[in-house]
């Protein structure tokens, strides 16, 4: 594919959270206000669905089996067949207006995640740690938290603030989990035509930054200094995220929300030459039970 093909049409209101399990060769994605986890087999084109009663912004696996999955009402640990077992985190705040959105885990199988402030007006959304000790707030003032990866070696951590127009980066321990001072790393221009803006992202492994423009019909590559070095069309308004999967994780799935122009709420694939990274799973074994 020299370019983005749709690969898998689900109609998803909000596709979002792609992420790839190597030992099922499947694309796990989900759809927020559709409040489903799909599993795609692009070898076999067969798709699965879970169905579940809450809004979810973030699916991850988990070591132990099953799944990690930022809900509504706080982060739970889901079975196989994307039931409730067990809440780890409340919501920290009202869940009528925010409610969890992007994340990721880190190299020691932490997860690090953001919220959305759904009023769009009073900058509540925030991005936090989850681990034994409870969820820790790394970052406050946010609109809507997005965008969350880390460099090849854990080292730097990525998150974005969708409405800002605006990707952050900053150090990151990954022995700690101890974030230090954020920097800007990349400011788009909300006064571009199409005003896309900055949503999910990937980290390939040389180090570069992929992030879907919502609204702007396209995923950019970012090299580790911040300076735009590609940028790739796709038929859809609404790009989410991007996620790298494929046996040589040298194939770039992005998921997408429906928009108005009645485009997106499937899953398009790219061939690329840079492989991506592998996901960690989420690590509960410090959790208590």
């Amino acid at each position: 594919m020299s370019r983005f093909e749709l690969v898998c049409a689900t109609s998803c209101q909000v596709g979002e959270c792609p992420v790839w399990i190597p030992e099922r060769a499947e694309l796990l994605f989900v759809d927020v206000t559709g409040r489903r986890v799909h599993g795609f087999t692009p070898a076999s084109g067969a798709l699965r669905t879970l169905a579940l009663d809450e809004d979810i912004g973030f699916v991850a696996p988990r070591r132990a089996g099953g799944f990690l999955a930022g809900l509504r009402s706080g982060v739970w640990l889901l079975d196989a067949d994307g039931g409730k077992c067990r809440r780890l985190a409340p919501n920290p705040l009202d869940p009528r207006s925010v409610r969890f959105n992007d994340g990721g885990i880190d190299p020691r199988g932490r997860l690090l995640i953001g919220t959305i402030d759904e009023t769009r007006r009073d900058g509540r959304a925030g991005l936090y740690r989850l681990d034994a000790q409870g969820l820790t707030q790394l970052a406050h003032g946010l609109m809507t938290s997005n965008g969350v990866a880390f460099a090849p070696d854990g080292r730097t951590l990525y998150h974005a603030d969708t409405p800002r127009f605006v990707i952050y980066q900053c150090d990151y321990a990954p022995e700690t989990g101890v974030v230090g001072q954020r920097r800007v790393f990349a400011q788009l221009d909300p006064a571009a035509p199409d005003r896309g803006r900055p949503d999910g992202a990937a980290v390939d492994c040389q180090g570069c930054y992929w992030s879907a423009l919502y609204d702007g019909s396209r995923v950019i590559r970012l090299d580790p200094a911040g300076r735009l070095i590609g940028a790739y069309p796709l038929p859809a308004r609404r790009p989410t995220m991007p996620a790298f999967g494929g046996a040589d994780l040298k194939t770039l799935y992005v998921t997408t929300a429906q928009a108005a122009d009645g485009s997106g709420g499937g899953v398009y694939a790219l061939q690329v030459d840079t492989a991506g990274l592998a996901q960690p799973a989420f690590d509960e074994e410090p959790f208590p039970s």
